[in-house]
């Protein structure tokens, strides 16, 4: 098996070191392709019309300066691996938790979501972070799990049009209860919100708080509570059915105007 790892903290950042660990224990064909920086917040955007450069860094390791998650693994996928593109995507471990409606903006995500584009099966991992307790994170969760949720995915993936998002709780590896496929949770509004700066004019784009109610069989919920890895597959095809057949009576000229 050929696999592709990328993040959104930036090719030195510690979780790819720790995604490659569980990579190697997977395969020996393992290959790194993830930004120069951090690139956090970046979602599924392209550098479009803007030159981009490689850097090698290693024995199958590169750095794509200025680029964002997407563009690594096109640079990856399409470039670098040459006739043989990898057959699994992982984007992680990201620093910090990545759930429900989240996911739409993180890199993480994305570096998955543009491997299963590709043709590859995608799988974003990230590590929670208790801010309660500590604004440090504890790897170990990640790091002692991580081959097995792999492997888990891949026995059980099935042919489903996916990728996969998985967060690692936030407690020590023998707490953890155990692996659940759980939906994201739909926030009842965006979680971002203005948030105002010690300068003058200034403010910032953050999350203050997390919007209330959580289902508690959602993924936030899950990890948070019952310290469970969870699964979240997300759809490629985002089209919604019911409201197709929603629409399926528009016209482009209301009949009091025939």
């Amino acid at each position: 098996m050929r696999i592709l790892i990328t993040n959104d903290d930036g090719v030195d950042a510690p979780g790819i070191a720790i995604m490659a660990d569980i990579a190697r224990a997977l395969s020996d064909d393992v290959w790194i392709v993830a930004p120069d920086g951090n690139q956090s917040g970046a979602g599924h955007r392209f550098t479009l019309g803007r030159e981009l450069a490689l850097e090698q860094r290693g024995s199958r390791r590169f750095a794509v300066v200025g680029g964002s998650p997407a563009d690594c693994v096109v640079a990856g996928m399409t470039h670098i691996l040459g006739d043989h593109p990898a057959d699994l995507v992982l984007s992680g471990v990201n620093a910090g938790q990545n759930l429900g409606d989240i996911v739409h903006c993180s890199g993480t995500a994305a570096g998955a979501r543009e491997g299963a584009l590709q043709g590859a099966i995608g799988i974003a991992m990230s590590q929670a972070i208790d801010y309660e307790k500590s604004p440090n994170i504890d790897w170990a969760s990640s790091i002692h799990h991580g081959a097995d949720v792999v492997s888990a995915i891949l026995k059980a993936k099935g042919n489903h049009d996916v990728f996969y998002n998985v967060n690692f709780p936030a407690c020590a590896p023998e707490d953890v209860t155990g692996i659940a496929a759980v939906p994201h949770q739909r926030f009842s509004r965006s979680a971002f919100r203005y948030y105002p700066s010690d300068n003058s004019g200034g403010f910032y784009v953050a999350i203050p708080e997390t919007p209330k109610p959580l289902d508690p069989k959602a993924d936030f919920e899950v990890l948070r509570s019952q310290y469970c890895i969870t699964v979240t597959p997300f759809a490629l095809q985002q089209t919604e059915p019911s409201a197709i057949s929603q629409l399926s009576g528009l016209v482009l000229f209301p009949a009091e105007r025939s």
